[in-house]
């Protein structure tokens, strides 16, 4: 985030040419998809139209079906039996030829009330085309007999029409409706011409000729005999003509299925379901086919007729479901199941399905409010010493200023408590102090947002006591971030001195309480490490960095340079620090190891001219250290403190440079960084390993503030202690003391730290490496009891069961390996290994019981498994929806789906841990926030709180034991954070939230954070 180092712009600079291209790719992806979407919700707002227009006539079409023959409505399951087999009455042209009525027929039936209108339906008999498919045998002239409208006949309903073989339940339309689609699909494979024909719709031109073709018939059955066969329309078989389909009830049964195949096609919604059928039975008709393929194909039809009709009776519940395919269609979040209820979430483009617990009975009813409880930056560990110079300072309140990520602590030595300004966006690289020790600027880098659009740079003025920023200065003006200030000091402090780090470093000089800026003008293209003004001129400033050390004049608002000549000394390749000494002579500290004093000579107009002007040089060079001078810092009395590098000494020298007296600080703090004066005698100084020592040269020096050196990833908490333990990439296990706020002990590994969890008896604690490997620390010996490897990648998960029986190991080879745990937790034997995962593990969690696993992979897979029974993958992962979890850190799940902003990345959220009352989840994203949800937060958009103070990707979060505190690290940033959870109930559980839960939230907008 910071990008101090070299390596962070290279990557960065790299990677910029091709990011254009990658977002202009993505939005033509997204606005083709979007594109879709609009389709097909006009699509289906049209066919919910002319549903609803169809759902209308149904009682119509009923009223009319009854009135003219009641026996109608119970054609769909008449069965007729051949050979001592039951088969189903088909539903095709063919049944027009069994239907007739005398030319002069019309039959009238008036409800029970005695009033109704008159039904009148003409006969018609075939037309040669017609018959020319014809199967069965046509009986003319047959007449039907009226029935009269009797109660039981006007209380039939369309579900009467299922066969008496199907029991009618909620699942049979679906069922009638899968079977039709896969005979369809069959007859598909066989013949490739009902391809091309069953893609035709009936349209009402059609239906409409059917019908004038019927009517002709019947005009031509008024004679004296039927029409002979011709040889387009041939004789129908004999053993047709004798078969039991024959005679009169033949021909009832065909004039009912007359019926109801003209109400099929005078109904559009009917004709687009059974259109396909129809001209599927003509083509068979016209192939020679066995007899077996025609008695399956009447089964199917009489089948995809029950089916439909049962489709009709329930098509409110089908318009439903169509409501929310479409209401889903457009977001991200979710659509529902048929069979069961789940949601789906998509990251990058990949579904995942999320299944619905039982107890929650409406989840579109769910209430998704801010967490009851909030967060207050209770403790910052660490110190930022291994890229940073002069940021540590005593103020006269007993408090040491220094800074860490995008915080700047306050900590008082003796009351050992801290306050912290956190004003800054991004990480804070540089500190001065106002001479009036109260007054405090500190300048941050420039960073980027979560968009990786640059955020600008500035400097904040603030006041110590209150914490109250007093001026903001240079928003706009500043590239990259702020490198170096100073305050002026002549004129009690009323300009401040900025250097930025663009690639000309500009110098600027500010009136920072007017906010005006007075002059600013190119430095150098080298790092500038320095600046200061001269204690005794205002007019006077010097920078130092890399191969120079340059001497400013300011006047009549410009500055002019001057660079300092090193004559016949070696040139160093840093000049890493300067002082003034009381005499006025300016001392820098160079890589060489040497403390030269500089001071200002005549012009040199005997060998330069008259127009040479004065310089500086060097008039004294003095051996001071081993390595590189890092840091210098003037006494009251006049002596000066020089801190080295290499040799981690650090030397008291007279005001003429006499050494006085020197220590060294111990090997695993690192060299010396900086120094600041307590007393004159007590020095507090800051290390390249981040701690901050306190001592004097007789006593020697310990540490007061300590941290990680560099990215951090393990995190676990100590399940009855307010304690917690951290490991990264510095090789270093520490344990902390959330209580008294002070690291108890630190152990160093032999590769680097990756992930850890303490034992559920809190005696040891398991830490995994980068190497596959994995270790077991005694807490109490500190001492390594147990040394195991799994694989040769690195390990991403260790979790203990709640018993303590088991540990899951989650390693980035797609396994998660599981150990018997004996002992105490200092035994470990191989129980098995769970296999399924096609990416590496992420995150793993047990269920309460101990015997299930829930696991995320790099892939964004959800898997469940059965570790009592073998390590079984559950394949079914509908049947773990109610399962209830021991902890939850897994980032893909049902109850923390809301954690998910719209259109995010799937590395977005690096961890995230429920609070063990379950009414809290803290979450750790990629862009520096730790944010706090209510638990659980299973919509889309939930609210939160967001809490700013870390300067690089928030790596993991845990509470303590009892929820009392919250823990969050950063990567890059090497910053330890405790947040104070502070609010009602956070002992009171809530597993009954979910279901209790009935109002939609009215905004799902979350607080910029949650101060």
């Amino acid at each position: 985030m910071d990008g101090s180092t070299n390596s962070l712009d290279d990557v960065s600079a790299e990677s910029s040419t091709e990011f254009p291209d990658r977002m202009s790719l993505m939005e033509v992806r997204l606005q083709a998809q979007e594109d879709e979407i609009t389709l097909l919700k006009s699509s289906l707002a049209d066919a919910l139209r002319k549903l609803r227009l169809h759902d209308q006539q149904i009682p119509l079409l009923k009223q009319q079906l009854i009135a003219v023959n009641p026996a109608a409505a119970r054609v769909l399951h008449q069965s007729c039996y051949v050979d001592g087999f039951s088969k189903p009455c088909r539903l095709s042209t063919s049944s027009l030829d069994g239907f007739h009525h005398p030319s002069n027929s019309h039959i009238s039936n008036t409800a029970e009330n005695g009033e109704g209108g008159a039904k009148t339906i003409s006969s018609h008999k075939p037309s040669t085309s017609d018959r020319c498919t014809q199967t069965e045998p046509w009986i003319p002239n047959h007449e039907t007999v009226p029935l009269a409208l009797t109660p039981a006949i006007q209380s039939l309903s369309l579900e009467d029409a299922l066969p008496e073989s199907i029991q009618f339940t909620d699942e049979t339309p679906i069922k009638l409706r899968r079977e039709e689609e896969d005979a369809f699909e069959e007859e598909m494979g066989k013949d490739q011409t009902w391809s091309s024909l069953v893609e035709e719709t009936i349209q009402p031109t059609t239906v409409r000729t059917l019908q004038q073709q019927q009517s002709k018939g019947s005009e031509d059955s008024q004679g004296s005999c039927p029409q002979t066969p011709t040889s387009s329309s041939p004789a129908p078989p004999k053993e047709l003509a004798s078969s039991p389909h024959g005679g009169p009830l033949s021909s009832i049964r065909e004039e009912e299925n007359m019926l109801a195949l003209q109400i099929i096609m005078s109904h559009p919604f009917l004709v687009s379901l059974h259109g396909h059928q129809a001209k599927k039975i003509r083509v068979r008709r016209n192939s020679e086919k066995s007899r077996d393929s025609q008695d399956k194909t009447k089964q199917r039809l009489s089948k995809k007729a029950a089916s439909s009709t049962n489709l009709l009776t329930r098509s409110p519940s089908l318009e439903s479901r169509a409501k929310d395919l479409i209401s889903s269609t457009g977001s991200q979040g979710s659509r529902r199941g048929t069979q069961s209820q789940s949601i789906k979430m998509f990251i990058r483009g990949r579904p995942i399905t999320m299944y619905i617990p039982s107890n929650i009975l409406n989840y579109e009813e769910l209430r998704m409010d801010l967490p009851s409880q909030k967060l207050d930056l209770d403790w910052v560990y660490g110190y930022r010493g291994r890229d940073c110079r002069a940021n540590l300072y005593l103020l006269p309140s007993g408090e040491a200023v220094y800074f860490i990520a995008c915080v700047v602590v306050l900590y008082h030595i003796r009351n050992q408590t801290q306050r912290h300004y956190q004003k800054h966006t991004d990480c804070v690289r540089c500190l001065a102090i106002h001479p009036d020790k109260v007054r405090v600027a500190s300048g941050q880098t420039a960073g980027v947002d979560k968009d990786g659009k640059p955020l600008q740079p500035f400097v904040h003025i603030w006041d110590s006591k209150t914490l109250v920023t007093l001026q903001q200065i240079g928003l706009g003006t500043f590239e990259r971030g702020v490198g170096a200030l100073a305050f002026s000091s002549s004129d009690n402090g009323t300009f401040l001195c900025v250097i930025d780090d663009s690639n000309e470093h500009m110098i600027s000089v500010w009136d920072w309480n007017k906010n005006i800026k007075h002059t600013e003008v190119k430095s150098t293209n080298e790092a500038v490490l320095g600046v200061d003004f001269s204690p005794t001129d205002t007019n006077n400033i010097i920078s130092c960095g890399k191969s120079h050390v340059y001497f400013w004049t300011l006047s009549a608002g410009t500055l002019t340079k001057k660079q300092g000549i090193f004559g016949k000394y070696k040139k160093p390749k840093f000049v890493l620090c300067f002082v003034f000494s009381l005499t006025g002579d300016v001392l820098t500290g160079d890589s060489e190891g040497n403390i030269l004093t500089w001071g200002k000579s005549a012009a040199d107009t005997k060998t330069l001219g008259k127009g040479a002007k004065e310089t500086f040089q060097i008039m004294k060079q003095t051996r001071a250290h081993e390595g590189s001078v890092f840091t210098m810092c003037i006494l009251q009395g006049g002596a000066i403190l020089s801190g080295g590098g290499k040799d981690r000494k650090i030397i008291r020298w007279s005001a003429d440079l006499a050494p006085e007296r020197e220590c060294e600080i111990p090997e695993k703090f690192g060299a010396v960084r900086t120094i600041a004066d307590v007393d004159g005698e007590e020095l507090l100084v800051g290390t390249t390993r981040n701690a901050i020592l306190r001592g004097t040269f007789s006593d020697g020096f310990v540490a007061i503030v300590q941290g990680h050196v560099d990215e951090m990833w393990g995190l676990a908490t100590h399940p009855t202690q307010n304690i917690f333990i951290t490991c990264g990439n510095d090789r270093q296990v520490c344990v902390w003391n959330a209580g008294d706020h002070k690291l108890d002990w630190c152990a160093t590994l032999e590769e680097s730290g990756l992930c850890a969890d303490f034992s559920p008896n809190g005696a040891v604690v398991s830490v995994g490496l980068s190497t596959g490997r994995w270790v077991v620390l005694d807490l109490q010996t500190k001492e390594v009891v147990s040394d195991l490897t799994d694989g040769n990648e690195q390990l991403s998960v260790m979790r203990y069961s709640p018993d303590g029986s088991f540990l899951a190991v989650g390693s980035h080879d797609n396994f998660i390996y599981i150990y018997n745990v004996t002992e105490g937790g200092r035994r470990y034997t191989r129980f098995g290994k769970c296999t399924g995962h096609s990416s590496f593990i992420t995150h793993l969690d047990w269920s309460k019981d101990g015997k299930y696993i829930m696991s995320n992979s790099g892939d964004y897979e959800i898997l469940y498994w059965d570790v009592a029974s073998g390590c079984k993958l559950l394949r079914n992962r509908f049947e773990s929806k109610d399962r209830e979890w021991a902890s939850y850190t897994c980032v893909l799940g049902f109850h923390v789906m809301g954690v998910w902003l719209e259109g995010s990345d799937g590395t977005d959220i690096n961890a995230l841990c429920r609070s063990h009352s379950e009414r809290m989840v803290a979450v750790a994203d990629d862009f520096c926030k730790v944010h706090l949800f209510q638990y659980p937060c299973p919509k889309p958009k939930a609210p939160s709180y967001k809490y700013e103070g870390h300067g690089s990707h928030v790596t993991n979060v845990r509470f303590t034991h009892n929820d009392s505190h919250l823990l969050s690290m950063g990567g890059k940033d090497t910053c330890i954070l405790q947040w104070r959870v502070k609010g009602a109930g956070t002992g009171d559980h809530s597993k009954e939230h979910l279901a209790s839960s009935s109002s939609v939230c009215s905004s799902s907008s979350s607080p910029e954070n949650g101060r």
